[in-house]
């Protein structure tokens, strides 16, 4: 049977190999946490580094190449670190206008628009959009109201003898419901600026301008030859449709 000392001296190297085991096995794993540590620093910098050198700035008169002297490969170098970036910059902006679900208007496109521009866009004979004043829109809003009053509207000077011949046509040979709305633009306030926008509507420059729902059937001759050909009333009604009604207020006398 073994003796007591020889018990403790098999305890002892039997608790040493076991204090050894654990320190081999805790210095193992702190060097692998000490490396995992190592690389996570290493990744940082590095990602702090290139963050760092994508949006430094180019400053003239550096010494970019770092050989101790300001010279002309410190300017070319210069410039084209600044063409890179301003490169990397649009090429963003273009990524950015890409994935954007909608792009802005042609600010060209968006003069007068709203109610805080005064005024409201139309188009010119090119199609382009073009600014519209304050005047020009109460002459539309005006012109669209007096189109309104009537089917038929008949846009006369008062001193005019081409509007009296169709005035005198339209308002007491002809019974028409509803009544011609007579606008006579020498006595109204806008009556310059509806003629000229008139002459842009039915390219016709001079009065008078019958319309009918809007559209132009000419002037006084106008009128006149189409009462001689017994036109006229079909004219009115075939424009005019079933809200208005034609007939003439007596009949010609045969000779």
């Amino acid at each position: 049977m073994p003796s007591q000392r020889r018990l403790r001296a098999l305890l002892y190297l039997v608790l040493a190999a076991v204090v050894v085991l654990l320190f081999f096995t805790s210095q193992a794993r702190h060097s692998r946490e000490t490396d995992a540590i190592k690389d996570f620093y290493h990744k940082t910098m590095n990602g702090l580094e290139r963050e760092r050198g994508s949006t430094q700035q180019v400053i003239p008169g550096h010494d970019h190449d770092a050989d101790g002297d300001i010279d002309e490969d410190d300017a070319i170098m210069a410039r084209e670190m600044a063409a890179r970036l301003k490169q990397a910059e649009q090429k963003a902006k273009e990524n950015a206008n890409a994935k954007a679900p909608n792009k802005p208007d042609n600010p060209k496109k968006v003069i007068g628009v709203g109610s805080a521009a005064g005024g409201h866009k139309e188009e010119d004979e090119g199609g382009l959009e073009v600014e519209e004043s304050p005047e020009d829109h109460e002459v539309e809003v005006e012109l669209d109201s007096i189109l309104r009053k009537s089917p038929v509207i008949i846009f006369s000077k008062s001193y005019c003898p081409y509007s009296k011949r169709a005035k005198g046509i339209l308002l007491e040979k002809y019974v028409i419901e509803p009544a011609p709305y007579v606008i006579e633009l020498d006595l109204h306030p806008l009556g310059r600026k509806i003629q000229d926008r008139l002459a842009v509507i039915t390219k016709r420059t001079t009065v008078p301008n019958i319309m009918i729902y809007g559209k132009s059937i000419g002037g006084g001759d106008d009128v006149a030859a189409l009462d001689s050909d017994n036109k006229l009333a079909a004219k009115i009604k075939d424009l005019g449709g079933k809200r208005v009604e034609v007939s003439k207020r007596f009949s010609e006398k045969s000779s």
